[in-house]
């Protein structure tokens, strides 16, 4: 029996995979085949048996058998010693022997076992079942069952045999007819020139805008009256018209975008029960009920459109129409994508929000870059909006599932769109509910217990009042709001970590580890220890690249700088790398990774003032200084800048800006402990060739550490310098454009004083021969160099 139940195209189950309901329907064909299988082997061993049964008529047994045991007789009388020799006792004894069946005596082409019981009450049809029947080998014919007759006897079934089809001869005819109508058709369309094609293409194309323009003012205008009309308007999605196909389906597309992006309502949309349909309603009510209802069902029809012409796309699958070719597909494809990305951040409340999800997310991680790149920009956008949570959990969700399903064989861009999640706290303690408990209002027991009857009448006006407030506000409770935080954040740390610990080669490695760096302070407690030793021996491996390395070192501070300080755990081995990997960094493309590392000093430094060392403060301070020489003037900027955070945050900084050593042994800038390098026996001499650098911010910070970094005075820098951060500066003077960052103000040269009476100033015959030589014609001569050797030689 065919299955009349028709497939949904959107999974209703955000959580169920597509492998899981592809084993669902396998199961349901496999059962369905077998048990009809089954049935139709049943009803054939049913027909051979009817058929045997009237083929061969059946005979008793009984005579068979007695018949049978004759004809032994007599073969064994011929065979056997003569009779007159045996005694009449031997005789009587070898016949009653004969009787009983035995190996040696049965016959053997009996099918009757050897040791059978005889039955009282066996008739002669249950053992003519026991015969083995003949296969019928001629084809079964199959019966159409008529209309019956009905006569004074009663009803008459009608039967006849079904019609043997010539499938061959029926193509073949179909061929032939389909060829003679192309003829036909052929023969009467008119001829048209290339010019008249065009103008015919253009006119047809105007008057669909002119019709689509027109379905689309009067759905906005009144989308109460006119909701029928989106019928209309995503019929057009099927244009036929080769000539017009493409462009008039991308049309309906973009504006049936921007119609539901205006008339959808601010809410979600849920079906009605039963009751609720059986209940008389208003007429205003009914109408609006009617409008949600097409609604919704015109928006899923429409989205289903959408995602068939994706799937055509990417299977290159072509319609039985072939209106449109697979190059236009590719066109169609993009423009469906950029609607659903569009639905998707326009639409988050409203329904089917989660099946654009499921359809988006998989084409982030499609082959061709615009199509991913519109995909991620879009998830970006959801991410920076979403201020509840609700489509933030929904797609970190399909990412982790997707980022799993194909064993992390996807694009780093995937990963990176967690950086966007609005996520900056989340449920650290099981007991938050103990430390801010939510406002609960008193049981009438309570009540009625604590309370006189005055203050319970005082008492339910107050809550009457609060709960109205509540309403008023209409605003989404902190409770709610960071338990979905939090439910986003763990499923984004359990793919982080799935990654750090089965795909440590993967180039999702960089994305796991900046997204570890921005989040780390969310992190639980209890992972710190396994997750500082992993990073620790990926640093240690040598198999990271710089950039990578800093990532880690950046997600290492910020675990320890948060919670982690109750944590008894020694960051000295990633001081250590920093430092030994300073001078890494240059003015050419390691210009970017400056900001990860101001980062990395901020964090170390100014939030962990308390355990660092002051050697290990100068140490930084003069490597810091030295590289400002190497960088771009952006960077340079930016570590001055933390080098004067440096100078005010510890103490005892200024003996770097006095030549006299402090102490014994000598600096030593190659050894790579900042511990025991001796900084403090040198000078910040790279401040006095700071002064004189080109960029006027640079002069400005150097000349203010030279005199201490003073806070007040004519040495303090301006506000805007001053309270602004690191990273800020960096960003600020960037010189990504290769344009000077402020722009050099254009000098303006003085005019020499010209003289009219030059010649005034020579002599009368220098005058007269510059003239000559002005006016003289120049010719050149080729030079001989060994002229005058040449006349010595013959001399």
């Amino acid at each position: 029996r065919k299955n009349t139940k028709r497939v949904p195209s959107f999974r209703k189950l955000l959580r169920t995979s597509k492998i899981k309901l592809d084993n669902k329907l396998k199961n349901k064909q496999y059962k369905q085949q077998s048990a009809a299988k089954k049935y139709r082997k049943q009803q054939k061993k049913l027909r051979e048996a009817v058929r045997d049964a009237i083929s061969r008529k059946p005979f008793p047994l009984e005579e068979c058998k007695k018949k049978q045991v004759a004809e032994k007789r007599e073969e064994e009388e011929e065979d056997a010693l003569p009779l007159d020799m045996m005694d009449e006792d031997d005789l009587k004894l070898m016949e009653d022997l004969a009787q009983k069946a035995s190996f040696l005596t049965r016959d053997l082409s009996s099918n009757e076992p050897v040791h059978v019981k005889k039955r009282k009450h066996e008739s002669v049809i249950d053992k003519y079942e026991k015969v083995p029947r003949r296969m019928q080998t001629e084809p079964e014919k199959e019966l159409i069952h008529l209309l019956p007759i009905k006569d004074k006897g009663g009803i008459i079934p009608q039967t006849m045999e079904k019609p043997v089809l010539n499938v061959a001869q029926d193509e073949e005819e179909d061929t032939e007819e389909m060829e003679e109508a192309d003829d036909f058709n052929q023969e009467r369309l008119p001829v048209l020139t290339p010019e008249e094609m065009a103008a015919q293409r253009r006119q047809k194309l105007q008057e669909r805008k002119m019709y689509i323009a027109a379905l689309a003012s009067a759905i906005l205008s009144e989308p109460d009256n006119n909701i029928k009309k989106l019928k209309e308007l995503r019929a057009m999605l099927m244009e036929q018209d080769p000539n017009v196909a493409v462009i008039v389906r991308k049309l309906v597309m973009v504006s049936l975008m921007e119609i539901f992006k205006d008339i959808v309502p601010s809410y979600k949309i849920r079906p009605l029960t039963e009751a609720e349909k059986a209940i008389k309603v208003k007429k205003e009510t009914q109408k609006l009920r009617e409008f949600e209802e097409g609604l919704v069902s015109q928006y899923k029809f429409y989205l289903e459109n959408l995602e068939q012409t994706i799937k055509d796309w990417k299977q290159r699958k072509l319609k039985k129409s072939n209106v449109i070719s697979l190059k236009a597909y590719k066109g169609l494809a993009e423009i469906a994508v950029k609607c659903l990305c569009e639905l998707l951040v326009a639409l988050p409340h409203f329904n089917f929000h989660n099946n654009i999800i499921v359809l988006i997310v998989p084409l982030m991680n499609d082959t061709s870059k615009m199509i991913s790149q519109l995909c991620c920009e879009a998830v970006k956008k959801l991410f920076k909006q979403d201020k509840l949570g609700y489509a933030s959990l929904g797609v970190v969700k399909v990412i982790s599932g997707l980022v799993k399903g194909r064993n992390y064989d996807v694009r780093p861009e995937v990963l990176k769109v967690f950086l966007h999640l609005r996520i900056k706290e989340v449920e650290l303690q099981k007991d938050s509910e103990d430390i801010a408990p939510k406002k609960r209002f008193m049981t009438y027991k309570e009540k009625r217990k604590n309370l006189s009857r005055m203050q319970r009448k005082w008492k339910k006006a107050e809550e009457k009042l609060e709960r109205e407030l509540l309403e008023a506000e209409a605003s989404e409770s902190k409770e709610k709001k960071l338990k979905l935080h939090t439910e986003t954040l763990n499923i984004v740390f359990v793919t982080y970590f799935r990654i750090l610990k089965k795909a440590q080669k993967s180039p999702l490695l960089p994305a796991v580890l900046e997204g570890l760096a921005k989040f780390a302070h969310l992190i639980n407690v209890e992972f710190f220890d396994d997750l500082v030793i992993v990073l620790h021996s990926l640093i240690a491996s040598g198999s990271l690249s710089y950039r990578e390395s800093l990532h880690c070192i950046l997600s290492a501070f910020h675990i320890l700088s948060g919670q982690g300080d109750v944590l008894n755990i020694d960051p000295m081995k990633f001081y250590t790398h920093l430092y030994k990997t300073l001078f890494s960094l240059h003015a050419g493309g390691t210009n970017d990774d400056i900001e990860i590392v101001l980062q990395c000093l901020d964090v170390m430094f100014a939030k962990r003032r308390k355990q660092v060392s002051q050697q290990r403060a100068l140490a930084f301070l003069k490597r810091l200084s030295t590289l400002a020489l190497h960088v771009l003037p952006n960077s340079s900027v930016g570590i001055l800048a933390t080098n004067r955070v440096l100078m005010q945050t510890f103490s005892k900084m200024d003996i770097l800006l006095d030549n006299e050593s402090q102490g014994s042994g000598v600096y030593l800038p190659e050894l790579d402990e900042p511990e025991h390098c001796n900084a403090q026996n040198t000078a910040l001499w790279e401040l006095h060739l700071l002064q004189r650098h080109y960029h006027p911010t640079v002069q400005k910070f150097a000349a203010h550490l030279i005199v201490g970094a003073p806070t007040e005075g004519s040495g303090a820098l301006s506000l805007d310098l001053s309270q602004r951060p690191a990273t800020e500066l960096f960003e600020s003077y960037s010189m990504r454009g290769m344009t000077f960052n402020p722009p050099v103000a254009s000098v303006t040269p003085r005019r020499k004083d010209t003289f009219a009476g030059m010649d005034s100033f020579l002599d009368e015959e220098l005058n007269k021969q510059l003239q000559q030589d002005i006016s003289e014609t120049v010719v050149h001569k080729p030079l001989d160099f060994a002229k005058h050797l040449k006349e010595s030689s013959l001399s």
